[in-house]
């Protein structure tokens, strides 16, 4: 081994010498080609220069990149019922579908460089216990979400949205919200969790021919008037007083009735509260209706067969929900005049004519007119990544451009804000008697703080409907105090 290591050491060594004999020789007498070879040495300094100018380059160009980037729209992201991808014309929802295809690139052109409107179709029936899922496991959450009051209860209970109260009464619009429509916004706290945008009261439908004087302001004028409509041949009234969709009819008729004598179905802290004097009275009345022929039988028929005997006038008055307008038709009136172009037009040709028009329902003394009311608005949910945007979302439909167009599309109700109820749209004989009528009238959620409101819905409709229609003589009182028991034991 030292061996080779020392052939090695002078093999270097002598290599080294005759490089260092060539570079003498080669420095005493330069030649013309070595000084032309130095010429790309001399070029290669503009190419040195250069290179500060390149790494410039990506500096200067990284301030807009890095400028783009802070100011590039934030995904705004939504739950509605709708969706805006769906464009069958059959389609239930095709007016809240085509609300959204025309209004999302409206909102992302009022906010570009801030916020990208991303809605997530949802189905209606499941999309509130989906978001109670997914608040409660800490999931990704719409920053908004397009909803009904009916659901604030299951929200409250459950700690999935937040309390907007402090930042709602901040807005200049609040003052002017229906009272009534705040109120059905409102948990059972007292404090606000969704904000309403459109409301749907109930009311009555009257063929003015059958009352021409009005419809009645109280229960004794009310029978005294169904009593010669009947020696007319001609029924009073009808209503849904079946026990179908689950005891649908407690949400309309019933609970008209029950909050017009003053009564109520909870006790304000998720207790069912059926037996009261006032709830007991309002039953009393609805027999006596029922009892002396002053309704047709059809409303207990089901299937909305109710409405058959207010379409050929048959019966006087219809109390239901604002918009049954689009579904009761065609009509004949009792002065024989037609309105039978199939659609929602025909109930409103009947009322801009004066054939038909509306009215709060009764009330007993001391009372206001009563009425069940949903509210559709929105509600921001607990961990919202951008309740910014939520924010600018609810002021921009609030604003005169754009709450009219909502109202009359996902909203699918009445302007819960009272300046849009001025505009041009809704001035035509059907909403302007419908504001006149709401404004006399108590709305209010059947529902109260009630938490399980399918339960309590199917509950109280099934007693009211066996004490009025299949055991009129059965103990009232007893009978409720039975159901609100049921109900209770399982809070």
């Amino acid at each position: 081994m030292p061996s080779i290591t020392n052939k090695k050491l002078y093999g270097w060594l002598i290599l080294f010498v005759l490089a260092f004999a060539l570079a003498a020789c080669g420095g005493a007498a330069p030649e013309p080609p070595p000084a032309e070879e130095a010429a790309p040495a001399e070029e290669a300094a503009p190419a040195e220069e250069a290179a500060p100018a390149e790494e410039a380059a990506p500096a200067e160009e990284a301030a807009p990149a890095e400028e783009a980037a802070a100011t590039e729209a934030q995904d705004f992201i939504t739950w509605y019922q709708y969706d805006q991808n769906n464009e069958d014309p059959a389609s239930d929802e095709r007016v809240g579908n085509e609300y959204l295809r025309n209004t999302i690139p409206l909102f992302n052109e009022a906010f570009a460089g801030k916020w990208n409107w991303v809605n997530q179709p949802k189905a209606f029936d499941q999309m509130a216990t989906e978001l109670v899922a997914a608040v409660q496991a800490g999931g990704e959450v719409p920053d908004l979400f397009e909803g009904q009051s009916n659901m604030i209860n299951l929200f409250y209970r459950n700690g999935t949205v937040q309390d907007l109260t402090a930042w709602a009464e901040a807005q200049p619009w609040f003052a002017d919200l229906d009272p009534n429509a705040v109120d059905a916004c409102k948990g059972p706290d007292g404090n606000l969790y969704c904000i309403p945008v459109a409301e749907r009261p109930h009311l009555v439908y009257v063929w003015k021919d059958r009352y021409p004087d009005g419809f009645p302001k109280t229960p004794e004028e009310f029978l005294t008037k169904a009593e010669a409509l009947k020696q007319e041949g001609v029924y009073a009234i009808t209503f849904f007083g079946s026990t179908d969709f689950d005891g649908e009819g407690l949400t309309r008729f019933i609970w008209t009735t029950l909050a017009s004598f003053g009564g109520t179905l909870d006790d304000g802290q998720g207790n069912m509260v059926l037996n009261t004097p006032e709830n007991v009275a309002a039953i009393e009345f609805i027999r006596e209706i029922v009892a002396k022929g002053y309704a047709p039988e059809i409303v207990f028929a089901g299937g909305f067969q109710e409405e058959e005997a207010f379409k050929d006038a048959s019966a006087g008055a219809f109390p239901t929900g604002l918009f049954g307008y689009r579904y009761v038709n065609p009509l004949t009136a009792p002065n024989g005049t037609k309105y039978e172009k199939g659609s929602a037009e025909d109930m409103l040709d009947a009322i801009a004519a004066g054939d038909v028009y509306l009215s709060p329902f009764l009330a007993a003394e001391g009372q206001k007119p009563g009425c069940s009311v949903e509210v559709n608005g929105f509600v921001i949910p607990v961990g919202a990544q951008n309740p910014e945007a939520a924010y600018d979302y609810i002021n921009w439909i609030m604003s005169p451009e754009q709450n009219a167009e909502w109202v009359l599309g996902p909203g699918g109700g009445f302007p819960a804000l009272k300046a849009t109820q001025t505009d041009e749209v809704f001035q035509t004989p059907f909403y302007q008697q419908a504001a006149e009528a709401v404004a006399n009238s108590a709305c209010r959620p059947w529902y109260g703080s009630l938490e399980r409101t399918p339960e309590a819905q199917k509950l109280a409709m099934a007693t009211i409907y066996k004490l009025i229609k299949e055991d009129p003589t059965a103990d009232i009182a007893e009978a409720l105090a039975a159901t609100e028991a049921e109900y209770n034991a399982g809070n």
